[in-house]
């Protein structure tokens, strides 16, 4: 149930991926290079939301249940995908965007269901399904946007809105409570932001080394937001449908790495040394991603780096072990502010880094982005290895 609520919010998140160009174009009648920029100001304003209120989500689902919070959160996403259908002007667009990415934070409460009802030995099989069923609707919602905003530019929108609405309406029904009333804590506003969730987790050493892995993975993993297209486009001129078609068969990819590879992956070798293993495939994929010759090997390497996806489940089950179960959606809270952190430093990074080495007038290299992504990748390694061994040894101690 919680994969399908989760496949249901990330596909309405993709659906109005395809529409976002030409409606900025049409609230602002600028041309269509000036309204990337202004969609560039969209996605750092989803970010930024979600930085700074996913603990807020996480430490309400603390206080008052994790089945409450899921529905209101999905509720008032209905609403406001209602609301970016109609809007009038771009500032209502950005507010509505600031609003999805507050209520985008429902993953908090959505993972921390599987902290509260799975057993530990299980959790990291259990991530891993929530993360497949994230990864297929991302890769669904695209692909029906893009066939929706030829029937009318609304129209994803509203749908997106309908699946929102759908998510909570199942959630009223089927989903339970996972958290019994003796295992809430109290609501602390101090606690409910993200420096005071980061600051109270610096505690735990565990925490604190996979929060920073997180981050250092998240940094990397902009490469294929912000650098992928231009640079497939660059290198090998690829067209929008192979770019898409690309796009599409990497998050399959995950969805299978995450879905069915993780938990078979876990009961045989242990969540650490797969983490640690996927880590250091990233790094190879996306060394060779950087010097591919051409579109075979292309699409071969990213169905391989999509294995780097494991990682994160291993880490999510590997916290949830070493935090108290009346901070799981606190916990959940700071890794979804960790992650948005990424995704606003990341992209300007690898732009930057893609404009410099793109310029004719300097050193011809499009692939540096990947590669400053697989040295990123390399200190990932390093910092998870740190942090599993302080999970071991913790784990130990309490066994």
């Amino acid at each position: 149930m919680l994969a399908f609520i989760v496949f249901i919010d990330l596909c309405g998140i993709g659906l109005i991926i395809p529409v976002v160009p030409s409606l900025v174009v049409r609230l602002t009648s600028v041309s269509l290079d000036q309204a990337a920029a202004l969609g560039g100001v969209l996605l750092l304003a989803y970010a930024a939301a979600q930085f700074a209120f996913a603990p807020l989500i996480g430490g309400l689902s603390d206080r008052y249940g994790r089945r409450p919070v899921l529905i209101w959160v999905l509720i008032a996403l209905g609403f406001d995908y209602v609301v970016m259908a109609f809007a009038p002007s771009f500032a209502w667009l950005l507010a509505g965007r600031i609003i999805s990415g507050i209520m985008g934070a429902s993953f908090a409460p959505a993972n921390s269901c599987i902290a509260d009802a799975v057993p530990e030995a299980e959790r990291g099989r259990a991530f891993g399904i929530l993360g497949a069923g994230g990864a297929i609707g991302f890769v669904a919602g695209p692909a029906l946007g893009g066939f929706l905003v030829g029937l009318d530019p609304r129209a994803p929108f509203l749908a997106a809105a309908t699946l929102a609405f759908a998510a909570a309406l199942a959630s009223i029904v089927v989903l339970r409570e996972t958290l019994p009333a003796e295992r809430r804590r109290a609501f602390s506003l101090a606690r409910a932001n993200p420096f005071g969730s980061l600051l109270r987790f610096r505690r735990s050493p565990v925490v604190r080394g996979f929060l920073l892995t997180i981050l250092t993975v998240q940094v990397a993993g902009q490469v294929n937001i912000a650098v992928w297209p231009y640079y497939t486009a660059l290198r090998f001129g690829w067209t929008p449908a192979a770019i898409g078609a690309s796009v599409a068969m990497f998050g399959i990819s995950i969805a299978v790495a995450q879905g069915v590879l993780a938990g078979w992956l876990f009961k045989r070798f242990g969540e650490a040394r797969t983490g640690l293993a996927m880590l250091l495939i990233g790094v190879a994929d996306y060394a060779l991603i950087a010097f591919a010759a051409g579109t075979a090997p292309l699409f071969v390497l990213i169905s391989i780096g999509a294995l780097t996806y494991v990682v994160w489940p291993a880490m999510q089950a590997m916290m949830t072990r070493a935090t108290p179960e009346d901070a799981q959606g606190e916990l959940q809270g700071a890794i979804t502010s960790t992650m948005a952190l990424g995704s606003i430093i990341g992209p300007p990074v690898m732009s930057a880094v893609f404009l410099a080495f793109s310029d004719k007038a300097g050193p011809m290299v499009p692939g540096a982005p990947y590669l400053l992504a697989a040295a990123l990748l390399v200190l990932a390694a390093a910092q998870f290895m740190i942090a599993a061994r302080r999970s071991t040894r913790a784990t130990m101690a309490e066994g």
